[in-house]
């Protein structure tokens, strides 16, 4: 039970022994704020800057009935309270139309921070300022960084200059307690030592407080709270979905290829079936969502013939027209396009063309996507899956169908996802699927599985493939079980491109998540692939690494729909992140523990393994946890443990036996 006690002014609720709310006059527990703000927007980074501020310190207190008024010079909040279930309690404040909102909580002393969405550069975000506005990620000036200067010059960003496609206002500490506001409001969260501030432009439809023992315990009561509904079909579990494009005979041909070679291949996603757009950033999509003719061919009966090898084809399609494109002539013509002020139709541009973008609030835009571009366009073909691209460039400043576009930025995303998933269960055979890149609460209801973005051709933190796990394990804490990567990255620019052996190193985390798809890069040509000669065998063994380790995955799926993350980072069962040795290491379920090499040319890595007995993978020997070692690491071989103990003991130590093939074939 929470206890809620006013004495002298001063204001305390306690729950399962947690101080979680302390008001006094000299330190309120709400702010009134209200902000004038201007965004300005390039290619899906959104800057915001205020240029005028009022802020209402609400210090008096009273109460009326179940009630709470806070007040000051005119202005006041309600606040009733509630204790939905044991341990958590939810806060209901009332506002005034027009005002945002500050709420205060008292911090413990060291304790670590998690959550808020995806964020790329460390898990503990205790000391940090959190934005709560969807954002493009990639920035072209870093990119740009990257490619003309030296290695050593380049700077790394700090957390504060990355921004997110699925912040979320959850957070949760080692503390025990998860913080969660109902709103879809910009804002930002300040997780300073002294306490904890979040802020937001509108009144929040509900504060959720929840103590707890352990964060698995805190993961299910959020999936009550925001249901997850995440899945991955069977076939995505049988091997590697390869990306590949180049048109019909390129990805028939390199797809039976490689299965020749002995590969598990569960898929080849062609990002390009609806054309390509060769841009000076390298080889984009024509965003055109029907079957490019010209490039793919015949394509209904290459994807029946893909299938009949066990190969399942998958596209990518995203909510934007581009301009010039047959379907954005039907949709301009249609009014189905979102628009500026003064009625002209409002272009995004994304490196260097633009696009019109589809209004997702209009019904019967809606179902244009669903029965034309969904229905009729994809799953007709037989197409099992696809990339749902983007989701958060909407700009605060267009004109919607119905609705506030400021107020609809963070959801936007949710939106899009929705709309897909629709079209999956109206119109599809049970056997489908897609993955999002954006998002925001709620996600987990309508996508299958989300992948962390467009991370650099690189081995850099900011960016590059390290920032996957700390993207993860903050999904994780956030309510998102079900995240994977591109293997491999997608930026890649100048001198910024992906050699064999980063890629086989992330193919190797790949491998180790729920499920293993590459990318090509925005310049496949000067990037290693899955199909090169030196790289095929590593796809062969690790494809057949990850199709068998489908059982244990299937639990890892089962457990997400309560919430349990299938990716955790290595203090998870710890309960605590001074227990975490590791940024970069993880469970991957319960029962395995992963430890991706980062550095290049490195061929042995350093191990802490968490408390427990553990088995290598590749070699059998035991080991008792905690234990710090150096643990052998060639190439194909990240150091991978199991729990002794676990039902799947049998399941692991057959994978030990499995190899590639030497490579036979000339590189193409």
């Amino acid at each position: 039970m929470f206890k809620s006690e006013i004495i002298n002014a001063v204001w305390t609720v306690t729950l399962s022994g947690r101080e979680l709310v302390l008001h006094s006059p000299e330190k309120p527990f709400v702010t009134a704020v209200r902000q004038e703000k201007k965004y300005s927007a390039n290619r899906g980074t959104v800057k915001e800057k205020v240029v005028k501020e009022e802020n209402i310190p609400l210090t008096d207190l009273a109460q009326e009935g179940e009630a709470l008024i806070f007040s000051a010079y005119g202005h006041s909040l309600k606040l009733t309270l509630e204790e939905t279930e044991e341990g958590v309690l939810r806060m209901t404040p009332e506002g005034e139309e027009g005002w945002g909102y500050e709420f205060a909580l008292p911090a413990r002393e060291k304790e670590a921070v998690f959550g808020g969405g995806e964020q790329y550069r460390k898990v503990n975000l205790a000391g940090e300022d959190v934005v709560n506005f969807v954002s493009e990620h990639i920035k072209a000036k870093t990119v740009i960084e990257k490619a003309v200067l030296p290695r050593a010059f380049y700077r790394e960003k700090e957390h504060q200059e990355i921004g997110s496609y699925a912040p979320m206002p959850v957070f949760v500490t080692d503390g025990g307690l998860m913080v969660l506001f109902e709103t879809p409001a910009d804002g930002t969260s300040y997780l300073e030592k002294e306490g904890y501030r979040f802020g937001f432009d509108a009144c929040p439809e509900a504060i959720i407080l929840s103590q707890a023992e352990s964060f698995r315990e805190q993961a299910k009561r959020l999936a009550r709270i925001h249901p997850v509904r995440q899945y991955l079909p069977d076939w995505c579990l049988d091997g590697m979905i390869v990306g590949i494009q180049g048109g019909t005979e390129q990805v028939v041909s390199t797809a039976f290829e490689l299965q020749d070679d002995g590969a598990k291949i569960a898929g080849v996603w062609c990002q390009d079936w609806c054309g390509e757009n060769r841009t000076v950033m390298g080889k984009q999509v024509w965003w055109n969502w029907e079957a490019s003719e010209t490039l793919y061919p015949g394509l209904k009966e290459a994807v029946a013939k893909l299938k009949e090898r066990g190969i399942r084809f998958l596209a990518y399609i995203n909510p934007y027209l581009v301009k010039g494109g047959r379907l954005y002539e039907e949709c301009a013509e249609k009014g189905y396009l979102i628009r500026r002020t003064d009625g002209s139709i409002y272009h995004i541009k994304s490196t260097t063309f633009d696009a019109g973008m589809l209004d997702l609030t209009d019904p019967e835009v809606v179902k244009y996507i669903k029965e034309t571009l969904i229905r009729d366009n994809i799953l007709a073909l037989g197409i099992s899956g696809w990339m749902a691209d983007f989701g958060e460039y909407l700009p605060t400043d267009c004109v919607l169908h119905d609705g506030d576009p400021a107020k609809l930025h963070n959801v936007w995303p949710v939106l899009w996802a929705k709309v897909n998933r629709e079209a999956i269960e109206e119109f599809g055979t049970g056997d489908e699927m897609f993955f999002s890149r954006s998002g925001y609460l709620g996600i987990a209801e309508y996508a299958p599985i989300l992948w962390n973005g467009d991370q650099h051709t690189d081995r850099t933190k900011d960016y590059g493939m390290p920032c996957v796990m700390p993207a993860s394990f903050s999904l994780a804490f956030s309510g998102v079980p079900l995240v994977h990567a591109d293997i491999g990255g997608f930026f890649s620019f100048g001198k910024l491109r992906r050699d064999a052996e980063l890629f086989i190193r992330w193919m190797e985390m790949g491998t180790f998540s729920p499920m293993m798809r590459s990318h090509e890069a925005i310049r496949p040509w000067v990037n290693a692939q899955p199909y090169d000669i030196e790289v095929i065998p590593y796809t062969v063994m690790l494809s057949k690494v990850h199709a068998a380790l489908a059982p244990y995955l299937k639990k890892l799926l089962a457990d997400a729909k309560e919430g349990i993350p299938a990716m955790r980072p290595d203090f998870w069962e710890a309960g605590s992140f001074k227990a975490g040795k590791d940024p970069y290491a993880y469970f991957l379920g319960d029962d395995l523990f992963v430890c991706p090499v980062i550095d290049e040319g490195k061929t042995t890595r350093r191990v802490r393994l968490p408390e427990g007995k553990w088995v290598g993978l590749w070699n059998g020997k035991v080991h008792y946890g905690p234990l710090s070692f150096t643990a052998q690491a060639p190439l194909g071989r990240v150091p991978v443990f199991y729990r002794e103990d676990s039902a799947f003991a049998e399941l692991f130590r057959g994978i030990a036996g499995i190899e590639g093939v030497p490579a036979s074939r000339k590189k193409k």
